[in-house]
């Protein structure tokens, strides 16, 4: 057994030296896990689309959203940043990354902003979340809570119907969030895509978010939608029991006029 036992450590180190294969190591615990799911299908233009980018580049390194970070029992988080549209199509921008404090905000939002767009297709909400959960699949790291923040400016129109695909999700314990990009016009030949009956926060609420103290943020131009991303990326970094009290306080925000 032992001579055998050395063959095999012989063999394995070989591989190693050759192919670059590595013994398989235990996942890096963060205090969240992080998928960053956005909407680039043809309703998102131009402006909507350096609206994403930049919000998200600009709050991953926010002052208040790293001290969030930091106030973790780990001190840190894992973010992927995923691009989605019609069927089929969605696209990792950014892997995997370990954000622990500002020098690696700054390298995910730097990276971010100099990545070029990935589609301008229909809509798959539904894509995009079970993409999303394919991503949590195979992260380096491990974390009690993980959760997929989707944004985006308009209702499912591609792939498998978008409650099926939040169900599924919900049932492998990870919660979707929403932060909805808000069209003044209508699309002349869709008006109900970007403006469905109720406002596209309540059709996200009944559709798309779901798991405890989930919720939606509205942006209705530039400058909300920036804040809009601070708060929600705090509120999904924060603890359990602050995230319910942060809840709160975002349902009462929401709320006003």
């Amino acid at each position: 057994m032992g001579q055998l036992f050395r063959r095999m450590s012989i063999v394995l180190a070989i591989a190693i030296a050759t192919f670059g294969i590595s013994p398989l190591r235990a996942a890096e615990p963060v205090d969240l896990l992080l998928v960053l799911a956005a909407d680039v299908s043809r309703s998102i233009d131009s402006q909507k689309f350096q609206l994403q980018r930049e919000g998200y580049a600009a709050a991953l390194a926010n002052p208040r959203v790293l001290e969030a970070i930091q106030s973790g029992r780990r001190g840190r988080i894992g973010v992927l940043f995923l691009e989605w549209s019609g069927l089929g199509n969605q696209k990792v921008v950014i892997d995997w990354m370990l954000i622990d404090g500002p020098n690696a905000a700054q390298s995910f939002g730097d990276r971010l902003l100099e990545s070029p767009r990935s589609f301008a297709d229909r809509t798959s909400i539904s894509g995009g979340i079970d993409a999303a959960v394919a991503q949590l699949a195979r992260t380096p790291f491990s974390a009690d809570r993980r959760t997929i923040d989707v944004s985006g400016d308009g209702t499912n129109n591609a792939g498998r119907d978008v409650g099926q695909a939040r169900d599924e999700a919900l049932a492998l314990g990870i919660s979707i969030n929403g932060l909805v990009i808000l069209s003044e016009t209508p699309l002349p030949w869709n008006p109900e895509h970007t403006n469905p009956p109720g406002g596209l926060a309540k059709y996200y609420r009944d559709n798309v978010i779901g798991g405890p103290g989930s919720f939606v943020l509205e942006a209705k131009d530039f400058s909300s939608f920036g804040e809009a991303i601070v708060k929600k990326m705090i509120a999904e970094i924060a603890d359990a029991s602050s995230r319910s009290r942060m809840h709160s306080s975002f349902t009462g925000a929401l709320a006003q006029p």
